[in-house]
């Protein structure tokens, strides 16, 4: 059965969770896109704070991609699994070729969905990391870790939905786990949605304008 009509649904009762924990915070909500964008509007919307997407990259190894040896994230911050670049025999030079595709790929993308706004200073910041929900949690991992190379004072992951074991580890990378619903038995994020649509990037840069302008005149 489903427990959320849609990801705007999602949102404004995932926000109801964080009220509490935001008061006197003052954060940031960093959406993981496409999907977590949605969401974290709505959050951001209902804590009055600044919104922003954070976007991370798997950096697969050369011929097996589907294998991770990290991640990267469009700041330039990466991550790297020491044991897996051992074990395949990956050169510096095969990682930092890598390296250098993916993170000039999510440059492109964050151009296309921030446009000229600049990047927000994470520094010292309380983050509050959102999406639709988790199944392996790896995208989530990947973005805790490189945030803490941005030095926030605190990071808190918050999602609609996600497995129990997954929110239980998470609790080892991030400083606090929002997620109201956190079945044993999950199966997949979109089954807990009546509407679970792809969001597009259209979507994806009006409700980021839309968050700008409000807080431009907030």
């Amino acid at each position: 059965m489903s427990l959320y009509r849609d990801r705007a649904d999602a949102g404004r009762r995932l926000a109801g969770e964080l009220v509490e924990y935001a008061r006197g915070r003052e954060p940031i909500v960093l959406a993981l896109p496409r999907g977590g964008v949605p969401i974290g509007y709505e959050v951001a919307n209902a804590l009055g704070a600044p919104l922003d997407v954070y976007i991370v990259r798997k950096l697969g190894v050369p011929g097996r991609e589907e294998l991770a040896m990290g991640a990267v994230a469009s700041d330039g911050s990466y991550v790297v699994d020491e044991a897996t670049v051992a074990a395949a025999g990956v050169t510096r030079g095969q990682f930092q070729t890598t390296l250098a595709r993916e993170l000039a790929e999510l440059r492109r993308r964050e151009a296309a969905y921030r446009g000229k706004r600049p990047e927000p200073s994470l520094k010292g910041k309380n983050i509050i990391l959102v999406d639709d929900g988790l199944a392996t949690g790896a995208s989530m991992y990947s973005a805790i870790a490189a945030l803490r190379q941005r030095g926030p004072a605190e990071i808190a992951v918050a999602v609609p939905v996600a497995p129990a074991q997954a929110c239980r580890t998470l609790g080892r990378y991030a400083d606090r786990v929002f997620c109201p619903h956190q079945p044993e038995d999950f199966g997949a994020v979109g089954y807990y949605y009546e509407d679970f649509a792809q969001v597009g990037d259209d979507e994806v840069r009006r409700l980021l304008e839309r968050a700008h302008e409000s807080a431009s005149v907030s």
